[in-house]
């Protein structure tokens, strides 16, 4: 059963935060990660098209549920398919263009996969439409209101997405792919009809103005690993062949429609990982099939968009630390900031003509809560999450100098920081390499070392979201060069804006942090103890290994049969025999992005060398650790070991 709730990932582990006094003493890692759980999150976030209404799914417990709200009059009701089901998931909203009905995902009636639902405005008269009998998700009502669209996959053989559990390797290997397909729901009958070929993975899909199409990114052959080398193509809402529309050089992502109809924005650059999203905007012209940047030098990294009037578009974009809603003159490339310094907003919508947007804010010392209203004039509308107190202590916003760039990262305080005493601290590399440091109300890392009395410092080097597409590049066939130097940079940057004690300093990440932190062990003894999570120690061994090797290319340049000495360059094996630093090695025993072979030899070379070591290996876990005891067991090993060796 598809869950409607999004998964840890390695750049941001979202969770509740724990409630004790400030002068309590420090509270055990077990307890930390049980207060985690009281926390409120939201996604899919729906406002109705006429602005009267938003609605979402919010998530406590493991369990998603579907609510509704006038903005009116501020009225909430649930909506389920079986409100009496305590066990069921429920979410992926989406409303009809007459903002009379409310389509959802349910497995409240039903032991196989999540069906399909539709309320009316009000919340009441649920009824099922059709049967599905494969996975789903990303439901979008047709604008002429006769079909819902959705994301299919006919017979899963597993969770979607390279951050799930893969399968086990046995059999003829690479034989077969779960494919992804558009498909229809005819909103009278309930009859499913299936859009794109069955050999292609679609990724991101939107209805055209008319009803008559869609635009949909896509590869062909397996989802997972083809993500980054994705075209732009459209297709007739009523089946038919595929028109290519374009075949860029760097990666998309969120296709979205001109109002008029002849053209399509998407957010084009160097990414990482799917779901990580960061680059310019390109314009897609529809007669010529051309793309051209409107955006070009923007000190912004775009994150979703919704294009909502010709000089219009809303736009969530990466900035300095932050991710910030914007408004985009798409004819002349101005982005005008609206909202969100030092904060991360997620989930944006937009009512029809623009004039209501929703969204999810949250920032270090503000939960997520749920926001809308006018553009300029945002309100709160939940407060589901005021019962979770402040958990780490303020966090304050760095600039420094590295090279010729300016970089930008977070410190946050300890939760009971007092003056006139120094405390350690530990340094988090954020996973991707592309991807953001982004203000989080707490987090599987900071949360319980903030608790437990350390400064947490997130930089955000080269390579990262929100200063540009040159500086998201700039670590092109440069991994643990410029970026290293950036993050020690920013370590000084920290002891001298803080009372850091310079000799108990420790490292940590997980994906690209944990290759980083591998990393570190091999470059310097200044860090006295390190945690690498789902990390890579050899780039040219990872390159077979992995399940989505497209990714490399665009970062290094070439494959590891063609170029082998640049992959050699950036490998902490290269290195090996300079490690001394004590170091905790963590990884999913059926990871596909960093298969756990990569900690295996990492962890022998440590025992060879006679390096303080310890691997764990988390048996069923992909890349995206999800079972509760085990995320438990990451944050108690973590914490134990950063005291044994900097207290």
């Amino acid at each position: 059963m598809q869950r409607f709730v999004c998964a840890a990932t390695c750049c941001a582990l979202i969770f509740a935060t724990l409630p004790y006094p400030a002068q309590a003493a420090p509270p055990n890692a077990s307890a930390i990660y049980d207060a985690m759980q009281s926390v409120v999150a939201f996604d899919s976030v729906a406002v109705s098209p006429d602005g009267t209404r938003v609605a979402w799914q919010q998530t406590v417990h493991h369990h998603p549920t579907v609510w509704i709200e006038s903005l009116a009059t501020h009225a909430r009701v649930r909506v389920s398919a079986d409100v009496a089901n305590k066990d069921a998931d429920e979410g992926d909203v989406a409303w009809s263009p007459d903002s009379k009905r409310l389509a959802f995902l349910s497995n409240a009636r039903t032991k196989g996969p999540a069906q399909l639902f539709i309320a009316d405005a009000g919340g009441s008269r649920v009824a099922q439409l059709g049967t599905l009998t494969g996975a789903a998700q990303e439901l979008t009502w047709s604008p002429n209101g006769e079909h819902i669209g959705l994301l299919y996959i006919a017979r899963p053989h597993r969770k979607s997405g390279a951050l799930a559990a893969g399968a086990r390797d046995v059999g003829v290997i690479g034989s077969s792919y779960d494919e992804q397909q558009i498909a229809t729901v005819d909103v009278r009958s309930g009859a499913l009809r299936v859009i794109t070929p069955a050999t292609d993975y679609v990724y991101e899909y939107a209805w055209a103005p008319d009803s008559s199409r869609f635009a949909f990114t896509y590869a062909r052959g397996s989802g997972d690993d083809n993500w980054w080398i994705a075209k732009l193509a459209t297709v007739p809402s009523a089946g038919g062949p595929i028109g290519n529309v374009l075949s860029p050089s760097y990666q998309i992502n969120a296709p979205t429609w001109s109002p008029d109809g002849r053209s399509i924005a998407v957010i084009g650059g160097i990414m990482s990982d799917f779901g990580s999203v960061g680059g310019d905007v390109y314009r897609v012209d529809l007669a010529t099939n051309t793309a051209s940047d409107i955006t070009p030098g923007m000190e912004y990294s775009a994150s979703s968009l919704r294009w909502v009037a010709p000089s219009r578009i809303m736009m969530l974009a990466h900035h300095n630390g932050s991710r910030l809603f914007t408004s985009l003159d798409p004819k002349t490339g101005t982005v005008t900031p609206l909202a969100g310094n030092g904060e991360n907003l997620t989930g944006l919508s937009v009512s029809k003509n623009g004039d209501v947007v929703a969204m999810v804010r949250q920032s270090f010392t503000q939960p997520p809560e749920l926001w809308a209203g006018a553009p300029h004039a945002l309100a709160q509308i939940t407060n589901v999450n005021a019962h979770v107190p402040q958990f780490c202590g303020r966090a304050v916003s760095l600039t420094w100098k590295s090279d010729a760039y300016d970089v930008q990262g977070w410190l946050i305080y300890p939760h009971d920081y007092r003056a006139g005493r120094k405390y350690p601290m530990v340094t988090i590399v954020h996973g991707g390499p592309s991807a953001e440091s982004l203000p989080s109300y707490a987090s599987l890392f900071i949360s319980p070392l903030a608790a437990n009395g350390y400064f947490v410092f997130e930089p955000n080097p080269r390579g990262s979201f929100g200063r540009g597409e040159a500086f998201a590049a700039a670590n092109v066939k440069d991994f643990g060069g410029g970026d290293w130097r950036d993050d020690l940079a920013g370590v000084d940057a920290a002891i001298a804006a803080a009372p850091i004690d310079g000799n108990r300093l420790g490292l940590a990440g997980w994906s690209y942090g944990g290759y980083m932190a591998m990393w570190g062990e091999t470059q310097t003894a200044r860090f006295k103890a390190i945690v690498a999570g789902a990390g890579l120690v050899n780039w040219q061994s990872y390159y077979g290994q992995n399940k989505i090797d497209q990714w490399m290319i665009p970062f290094f340049g070439a494959s590891v049969y063609d170029d082998p000495a640049v992959y050699a360059k950036s490998s902490p094996i290269t290195y090996i025999k300079q490690s001394k630093t004590p170091v905790l090695v963590l990884a999913g025993e059926r990871d596909e992005e960093v298969p756990a072979a990569q900690s295996f030899e990492f962890a022998h070379a440590m025992q060879a060398l006679g390096v303080p070591s310890q691997l764990v290996v988390y048996a069923d876990e992909g890349h995206g650790v999800r079972q509760p005891g085990h995320v438990r067991d990451i944050i108690s090993r973590m914490v134990a070991w950063f005291d044994k060796y900097l207290h």
